[in-house]
């Protein structure tokens, strides 16, 4: 696949807590924050916030690191592309103070500027409240962001921190004690749900990770574990991006159908229609939390 060139996504930055980073929104409806993995905003996260757009919702992509538009998949980019490419991602991870890569009960301080985009977005494009993406590096800040209110569909694609390089690190996630204490309480009081989706045989996102959040947040914790035959043949890399480099887009492939159940989750919460796949209530929209305010600026 060849580089993006964004056609279609609107330009824009917002401004929050003095951090000022570009944005892409696509579509109209509920915004759902779209949230990439290394090496950032690749063609194929673009396919997948196109088809949230096409659901019903506003695709709204924040630029945290990388290059929008970019194709890093080695057999397009070429090994030593794919190498630069990610290298530089995670150079821009790791001198960040916003970023908490090894440590284990704690928040990456990032979540709160992302809190602060889902409530301007709320307020943008309106509906009962949004919902959120993250993936790999970024998986376990959807579920950070969902100790606000207005956060009614947090789904955690391969959620790979803290890199899970202990038994310590591997059985857990990166949230604080406090906010997962928050999210709990929600999940008994609200009828939240959060979703998660990983391969089995991923050792970014180990099976101890998923039991974790079993055991945090009982049944409202929905998991989507999938087999490693059911990734896409053609990627080169390992069995890991259930819903862009790995995803086989056809009628009844696995892959297909755990993209299906995200956008029926996002179609039940924020749009208020029966979804295919799951079921269950959302809860409505509920106070806003306070220092959570920012700016767009259109570019």
């Amino acid at each position: 696949m060849a580089d993006h060139d964004l056609a279609g996504f609107a330009k824009s930055t917002f401004t929050h807590d003095g951090v000022t980073r570009r944005v892409l929104r696509r579509g109209t409806g509920p915004a759902v924050i779209v949230i990439a993995e290394i090496p950032g905003i690749t063609p194929k996260v673009l396919e997948f916030a196109a088809r949230v757009a096409d659901a019903g919702c506003t695709a709204v992509l924040p630029v945290l690191f990388g290059t929008p538009g970019r194709d890093a998949n080695p057999s397009t980019a070429g090994w030593a592309g794919a190498a630069r490419a990610v290298g530089s991602a995670m150079g821009q991870v790791c001198v960040s103070r916003e970023f908490t890569v090894l440590a284990t009960g704690r928040s990456s301080r990032v979540v709160g500027w992302l809190r602060a985009l889902a409530a301007a977005e709320h307020e943008r494009c309106g509906g009962p409240g949004v919902g959120a993406v993250g993936m790999c590096l970024t998986g376990g800040f959807a579920l950070a962001m969902a100790t606000d209110e207005r956060m009614l569909a947090p789904v955690l694609s391969q959620p790979s921190l803290p890199l899970p390089w202990t038994p310590g690190r591997a059985g857990s996630i990166d949230i604080s004690p406090r906010e997962l204490a928050v999210v709990r309480g929600r999940c008994e009081r609200e009828g939240l749900q959060v979703l998660g989706l990983r391969f089995k045989s991923d050792r970014l996102v180990p099976g101890e990770r998923f039991a974790f959040l079993r055991r945090a947040l009982g049944d409202a914790f929905v998991a989507v574990e999938l087999e490693d035959d059911a990734a896409n043949p053609e990627s080169p890399m390992p069995p890991h991006s259930v819903l862009t480099e790995h995803l086989v887009d056809e009628p009844g492939q696995p892959t297909r159908q755990a993209l299906d159940t995200v956008l029926d989750l996002f179609r039940e919460k924020l749009l208020g229609k029966g979804p295919r796949v799951g079921s269950g209530d959302g809860p409505g929209r509920g106070p806003a939390s306070p220092g959570e305010s920012g700016q767009y600026t259109s570019l």
